[in-house]
């Protein structure tokens, strides 16, 4: 995917995107290949999106890694990086697969779920 967009939205506008887009699958028009993370309220978006979280996704977009690398890189308790990757995964922002080290087992591999991403709120 290339394209992520993370943005506050009005519950009817979410509905109203969602049947748009199925009237142009019904007509056997192409889906854009993006996908849209919306939040209800600025509130909810800043509960998922604190600064930490911002820096994390940048260096990821920058470099993807292990969370002990990503900790490294920003200075940051491995636990803490943890928490945040497990948040923005379940958002649908980031990937976390896993990948196998050579005689030392797995290890885990965090990476954007798109190339570009987006921020977009209005007040």
């Amino acid at each position: 995917m290339r394209k992520t967009e993370i943005r506050v939205e009005r519950v009817e506008a979410f509905f109203e995107r969602g049947r748009k887009l199925a009237r142009l699958a019904d007509r056997g028009g192409r889906i854009p290949p993006r996908r849209v993370v919306a939040f209800e309220d600025i509130e909810s978006l800043l509960q998922v999106l604190t600064a930490k979280r911002v820096l994390l996704l940048k260096q990821v977009r920058t470099a993807p890694g292990s969370i002990t690398d990503l900790a490294r890189t920003l200075k940051r308790d491995r636990s803490a990086v943890t928490r945040d990757v497990q948040a923005l995964e379940r958002v649908g922002v980031l990937r976390v697969t896993e990948k196998p080290l050579p005689r030392h087992g797995k290890q885990k591999w965090i990476a954007p779920v798109a190339r570009d991403i987006r921020l977009t709120a209005q007040l």
